[in-house]
């Protein structure tokens, strides 16, 4: 043991003999920046030299390969544990890691004791852990903590430094920046898997969309606290503000997330009558991790290839070619048929719209709608001017009702537009009126009425004709009844 104490003490003297010096370390430096450039007038290198202790802490524990960063971590960790005690004689520490090798505890042990993560107190023969280790294992644990927890949007361990930041009265720009960073790199990823129109990406990434809208929700508590501090300075209310802005246009992708799959449903293709879609046989394929492995006894024998010469395409060719002339000759043109005969409705429905204006017509020239009468009355129930008829016919008219008085098709041209022109107004109502009808069990209640505007250009003539219709048509049957 003390031949393993003494080598080690010689390593670290040898190391800090061949320590550079800071001048050294300012020209090492230099080397990486242009030659008219001083690092030392650069910001950030003013604070990264600033906090060199510390970074030389995370050096000690993080240079060289992954096995022995997980020992020193380990070792450090093990220490740092055990609250019941605040030191550590070597016996302790022996006993507390005999799962280690003698020679490589000893090594951890002086690189933690050469770095300031273990103090050395040498008039009591005792390690301690230093505060500076403890900070840095705090936060370390914080990282392995949150990388636990399912967080794809990636955003709880800043939005908790800048929280425990925020309680303690200590948030900086900086940490907000990087809080910000995220922010703007998820919306960018938002708008590419949308862009992407890929259905499996953009579920992917709405979900994703969904967890980080709840650390927004959570953090928006504390960026409320700082822009309503009146001691924190303007770069900090600048960035807090910005992460707001990235907020907002965060939570307002939901509407581009449904757009965009609404889309992809719309253009989905299933497979004839089995419900099966394109999805669906994407997503059984993806569970398959060898593809090649369901050709399997698929194909009885191998596909051979056939391999011809270009003079042998040209005769196959060629005797193709002739073949379909000699037919389009031989045959000649094929023989005509007739087209199918089709039933078109249009007439017997164009004679219904017809029909039904005259009676509106009727009713708004002489007043006298649904029955002759001298009194007749100014408005009718609608259910006594669309009935009787059929339930289809019955139907038809009640659709057109609500053309009536409609300004934007009276200004058009056809039968629909002179409906709409029309002196008479459609007034509905929510309640049913129940009918003694063989088609018709009930309708909503609602009137017609005549309308007391002057009539437009034209209306009055063509109604005068329709009443002078209607005077003849009366004349002809009283002749004969007299006859």
């Amino acid at each position: 043991m003390n031949d393993i104490l003494a080598s080690a003490a010689l390593a670290l003297e040898a190391g800090a003999a061949s320590n550079p010096s800071e001048q050294e370390q300012n020209d090492a430096l230099q080397a990486h920046f242009q030659p008219h450039i001083a690092a030392d007038e650069i910001e950030q290198v003013y604070h990264l030299k600033r906090a060199q202790p510390l970074l030389q802490v995370f050096t000690a524990l993080f240079h060289g390969g992954f096995e022995g960063v997980l020992v020193r971590l380990l070792v450090l960790r093990e220490l740092a544990a055990d609250t019941s005690v605040s030191s550590f004689t070597r016996a302790d520490i022996n006993t507390r890691l005999a799962y280690l090798l003698p020679e490589s505890l000893e090594t951890v042990l002086m690189r933690l004791r050469s770095n300031q993560l273990l103090a050395w107190d040498a008039q009591q023969g005792v390690y301690r852990v230093t505060p500076i280790a403890r900070n840095v294992l705090a936060a370390l644990d914080s990282l392995l903590n949150l990388g636990k927890e399912e967080d794809d949007a990636e955003m709880g361990f800043l939005l908790s430094q800048v929280a425990g930041a925020q309680a303690v009265g200590g948030v900086t720009a900086d940490q907000l920046q990087h809080l910000l960073g995220r922010l703007v790199e998820l919306t960018e990823e938002f708008r590419d898997a949308i862009a992407s129109g890929s259905e499996f990406r953009l579920r992917e990434s709405q979900a994703k969309w969904h967890m980080a809208c709840d650390w927004v929700e959570k953090g928006s508590e504390i960026l409320r606290t700082i822009t309503s501090d009146e001691n924190a300075d303007a770069s900090t209310h600048r960035v807090a503000q910005a992460i707001g802005r990235a907020q907002s246009a965060l939570l307002n992708m939901q509407g581009m997330f449904s757009r965009a799959l609404n889309q992809i449903e719309r253009q989905r293709v299933h497979l004839g009558q089995s419900g099966l879609s394109t999805t669906d046989i994407k997503r059984w394929l993806l569970e398959h991790e060898d593809l090649a492995q369901l050709a399997v006894d698929a194909i009885d024998q191998p596909v051979v290839p056939l391999f011809i010469t270009p003079a042998e395409m040209i005769d196959v060719a060629e005797t193709e070619l002739l073949a379909d002339r000699a037919g389009v000759v031989q045959n000649g043109l094929p023989t005509g048929e007739d087209a199918p005969t089709t039933i078109n409705d249009n007439p017997a429905m164009q004679q219904e719209l017809n029909d039904w204006i005259a009676r509106l017509s009727d009713f708004a020239a002489l007043g006298n709608f649904p029955s002759v009468a001298e009194e007749a009355p100014k408005s009718v129930p609608v259910h006594e001017s669309v009935l009787p008829a059929s339930f289809a016919v019955a139907s038809y008219r009640a659709s057109l009702l609500p053309l009536l008085g409609d300004a934007a098709e009276a200004n058009l041209q056809g039968a629909t537009a002179e409906l709409a022109r029309l002196p008479v107004t459609f007034t509905p109502t929510d309640d049913m009126v129940y009918l003694d009808d063989p088609e018709v069990a009930g309708m909503s209640v609602a009137t017609l009425s005549l309308n007391a505007a002057p009539l437009p250009d034209g209306m009055a003539e063509k109604m005068a004709v329709l009443s002078q219709n209607m005077d003849l048509a009366v004349g002809n049957k009283e002749n004969k009844d007299n006859e």
